[in-house]
């Protein structure tokens, strides 16, 4: 793995070559080299060079996922960022806490910082695909900041705390499990309770929800995860063996 590679920055939905060329330019400032572009706005992105001064390799090692999962998929853990103090049924941590936790997870595999666009940041429901939220402390006068100033924070305060290069895990702790890994075991959950008559089929979204956030804070390995996943498959075909008429 390339320096920088334990932490993944996503920005998801963005819109601005300038701010691209920006976050890839203070990425270059901090040593870190895994950008993904997660559901962009647009993939015009001519000019972000312009911007991304001595940030050019990290812009040409740059993927681009279709959506949200997508992007995390290969990431155990993920901090999500936000300006809004008002959330539903989560607590904001502040960001030297958050980056303490990217940290101490980085052991176990990936992680990621994730970045919401532009021009409405990350909802409730896009929130939710990431284990803890962060929130920037501002003044009043002007709370809000733009992409490339919240980078700039976060990925130096990442810098301090020694995300760089992937850590080396000691030999007692396995992989953790990848959030890819748990999404696909969430979506069979579903059918699999669906069919079960266990979620209510007009409203099923609140129960997954948490349970999904168990999944995340129970620190599955991936062999772990990957034993649930077929545990459920099985699950599903007996279930809906019942249930046909």
């Amino acid at each position: 793995m390339r320096p920088g590679d334990s932490l993944t920055v996503v920005l998801h939905q963005t819109r601005s070559p300038d701010n691209l060329g920006a976050v890839a330019r203070v990425m270059a400032n901090f040593g870190f080299g895994r950008l993904v572009l997660s559901d962009p706005a647009t993939y015009s992105f001519r000019g972000a060079e312009r911007l991304a001064v001595k940030g050019d390799g990290v812009l040409e090692r740059m993927a681009v996922a279709r959506d949200l999962p997508e992007a995390l998929k290969d990431c155990v853990y993920a901090v999500g960022t936000t300006s809004r103090t008002q959330l539903k049924g989560r607590v904001a941590l502040s960001p030297e806490d958050a980056v303490r936790r990217l940290a101490e997870e980085s052991v176990r595999g990936r992680v990621a910082l994730v970045f919401g666009g532009e021009q409405r940041g990350m909802s409730d429901e896009e929130l939710a695909r990431c284990e803890d939220v962060l929130v920037i402390p501002t003044s009043d006068v002007q709370p809000s900041m733009n992409l490339a100033q919240s980078s700039a924070v976060l990925l130096y305060l990442c810098h301090r705390q020694g995300l760089g290069p992937a850590p080396q895990a000691p030999d007692a702790v396995e992989p953790g499990a990848r959030l890819g890994t748990l999404d696909a075991l969430a979506k069979r959950m579903r059918e699999v309770m669906l069919t079960a008559d266990f979620l209510n089929p007009q409203a099923p979204e609140h129960v997954l929800n948490e349970l999904e956030r168990t999944l995340m804070r129970a620190k599955l390995t991936q062999r772990e995860a990957e034993l649930w996943l077929t545990a459920f498959k099985h699950l599903g075909r007996a279930v809906a063996r019942g249930a046909a008429p």
